[in-house]
């Protein structure tokens, strides 16, 4: 059986599985039951691996095991392995998140913030600036410096990039309009991102920037994050950015920012 690299890949990504699990999974849901070292020859996966491999498989609730001598393997409808995944998912997310709001009243939370205190006390101002790789870790310290917002927000970003803020960081600008903070976003303003940059209209003051291609937000004249690669280009894997926090820089890329604003059209 020869299934196509891209479909295994989807596989992996969906069912969290590693290659061994899904090579023999899906050879498996191609004959229905089997044994290991069928299996075997019909996934290519190294016969020392295939019986902990599905084993694994197993416990996961992706096949059954036949008690019979050679042992068999037999294939669930993937529309129940589907089920199985999300309820074990949901589960284990009910049980990490209960784990980490019971931290917010412990001890060991308190100790932390004692360290961390303790560590940035003797910092110097080159030391609060870092590189962030993955448009996934990007995300993360935008919403942290917006989430510290107290005067000012300004923002700059793509088509596609209002588009993801839709989807990311909307919550958390809302929440920061209520704290009466001033936020401005520079966006292209398109037949795609009419709709979406529509949402925005109520919590932020909004200008297109279709001549003007750049992606960072500046917060309070302080901080700043700033990407270094076009997402048009670039996978999200290996989107990169930086993240400054003085004064000194942020406030010059702030002046520019309020002189291109000025020239740009109100959406």
């Amino acid at each position: 059986m020869i299934v196509d690299e891209e479909f295994l890949s989807k596989l992996r990504r969906s069912f969290s599985l590693n290659l061994y699990e899904v090579k023999l999974w899906t050879a498996l849901l191609s004959r229905g039951v089997s044994t290991a070292g069928e299996l075997s020859d019909i996934a290519d996966v190294p016969r020392s691996r295939t019986y902990d491999v599905l084993e694994s498989l197993e416990r996961k609730g992706f096949v059954i095991v036949k008690p019979e001598k050679p042992i068999k393997y037999m294939a669930i409808s993937p529309h129940e392995v589907l089920d199985r995944v999300k309820k074990r998912l949901h589960e284990k997310a009910e049980t990490q998140s209960k784990r980490l709001e019971d931290l917010h009243s412990s001890e060991i939370l308190n100790e932390l913030a004692l360290l961390y205190k303790q560590g940035i006390e003797p910092m110097q101002p080159t030391d609060f600036s870092g590189a962030l790789k993955g448009r996934h870790n990007l995300y993360d310290h935008l919403s942290l410096i917006i989430k510290e917002a107290e005067k000012t927000i300004s923002l700059m970003t793509t088509e596609e990039g209002i588009i993801r803020k839709a989807r990311s960081l909307k919550p958390l600008l809302e929440k920061a309009k209520a704290r009466k903070v001033s936020i401005k976003i520079a966006a292209p303003v398109t037949d795609k991102t009419k709709d979406i940059l529509a949402k925005f209209k109520n919590i932020a003051e909004i200008k297109d920037s279709s001549n003007n291609k750049g992606r960072f937000c500046i917060v309070d004249g302080k901080q700043i994050v700033f990407m270094l690669m076009d997402d048009e280009d670039v996978h999200p894997a290996y989107d990169i950015g930086m993240w400054v926090n003085t004064p000194f820089f942020a406030t010059a890329i702030n002046k520019m920012f309020d002189n291109t604003w000025k020239g740009l059209k109100s959406f």
